[in-house]
């Protein structure tokens, strides 16, 4: 079995807006979704800046917020707007499968147990407990939409986006289903930014990737759900195909469990294209992780160098990273950047890298630099990189009869 796999859905809940329209024109005019945190107290720390979504309502979505915790919320959500975009109807739900991709999932939970215990609550609440597995994600998006495939969470850090993508691509090619929901969910964690700030790894303000004086991450948090097809199953209901997911790539670093390697990138990105069966020179845009870390963003420009060359910029592949602007949304990252590659070759634009002032002379690599750029874009290679030396990169290309237009919905 050899299925083609398509993308016929889209579905984003972000600090710059719910929905594809709006954060796509959001994301081409550069638009930052940082600011203060309101969702818990940060005086005790240095920092004080995050990625929140505002104006985010679980009842508009028919979602009862006692009924799932926050990151289950921003899951269903995105999921909803998905399955609309894709005009899923009518499709055999019991055969629909469910692989999303999160760092720490419901920790919002944990962390008003912890709160209500310290401060000598007797008993907690059952609501509360029954709210926190992790497992929880992916079934709230099953029991919803009443999707009763194989359901699955990956919890591979800030590749999970991608990993589910891949997981997703490999149940349609072999024939297993025609219908995947397909992405990540992140809730803004106070754990996160507690960790991140003790490792003296959060920007004061704004996330530079790729800049000389770039200083860490922006923590953040979204949901990126694309809805995966095969192509017979897509062109049987007529469905508007956006793209081909076209191939992927892992590896592990085996090394460090924190600051990424260069071999283990270049493996990832070598083995993405080699599965897609593209040349470098075919690949148009580049999806960077690009997380504003001295480390992350030097050790992959140097692997995206070793395969798509250090030369002229013409000779190499336009790079973005869109944490730029939203923040690093954990497990939901390379889901909704994987929605931002499918968006550029939609409607032919790459989106910009806002704060890139000085480019880092040792980040070899084609910025986009704060403005979008019109290109026709054929392939799109989507690059994420994990705690624990999990990489997964993923390749989105032009379909033939794609007839969608990104400013709809």
């Amino acid at each position: 079995m050899n299925h083609k796999v398509c993308v016929t859905g889209l579905g984003v809940i972000t600090a710059i807006g719910h929905g594809k329209k709006n954060f796509w024109i959001n994301l081409l005019a550069g638009k930052s979704g940082v600011s203060k945190i309101e969702g818990f107290d940060t005086q005790a720390f240095n920092n004080h800046f995050g990625g929140e979504v505002k104006d985010f309502h679980p009842l508009d979505y028919g979602i009862k917020p006692e009924s799932m915790g926050r990151c289950s919320q921003l899951a269903v959500a995105a999921t909803q707007l998905a399955i609309e975009d894709a005009a899923l109807k009518h499709f055999t739900r019991s055969t629909a499968a469910v692989v999303l991709g999160t760092t720490l999932g419901e920790t919002q939970v944990i962390e008003t147990i912890d709160k209500l215990w310290l401060e000598g609550e007797d008993k907690i609440s059952d609501i509360l407990i029954r709210q926190f597995p992790t497992n929880n994600i992916a079934n709230h998006v099953a029991d919803f939409f009443q999707l009763k495939g194989t359901n699955m969470i990956i919890p591979n850090a800030c590749a999970a986006g991608n990993f589910a993508i891949s997981y997703a691509y490999d149940l349609i090619k072999t024939g297993k289903y025609d219908v995947v929901v397909a992405g990540g969910a992140e809730a803004m964690s106070k754990i996160a930014f507690t960790g991140f700030n003790r490792i003296f790894a959060i920007a004061p303000e704004k996330c530079q990737p790729f800049d000389v004086n770039r200083r860490g991450i922006i923590v953040s948090e979204g949901a990126g759900i694309m809805i995966l097809e095969s192509e017979h199953h897509a062109k049987a209901r007529h469905a508007n195909i956006y793209c081909h997911v076209k191939g992927y790539g892992l590896s592990a670093d085996a090394k460090s469990m924190v600051i990424p390697d260069e071999e283990g990138i270049y493996l990832a990105i070598d083995r993405a294209l080699k599965h897609a069966d593209i040349k470098p020179e075919e690949v148009d845009f580049i999806c960077a992780h690009g997380t504003g870390t001295r480390a992350n963003d030097l050790n992959e420009s140097k692997a995206v160098a070793r395969i798509f060359g250090d030369g002229n910029k013409s000779d190499r592949p336009y790079v973005t990273s869109i944490k730029s602007m939203l923040g690093h949304t954990m497990g939901a990252a390379s889901a909704i950047e994987s929605i931002a590659c499918v968006l550029s070759i939609s409607d032919c634009m790459i989106p910009p890298t806002i704060n890139l002032e000085q480019q880092d002379p040792e980040c070899v690599v084609s910025c986009v630099v704060n403005v979008p750029k019109k290109i026709n874009v054929n392939n799109a290679l989507n690059n994420a990189f994990a705690f624990g030396g999990n990489n997964s990169c993923v390749v989105f290309s032009k379909a033939e009869d794609a007839v969608v237009d990104a400013n709809n919905n």
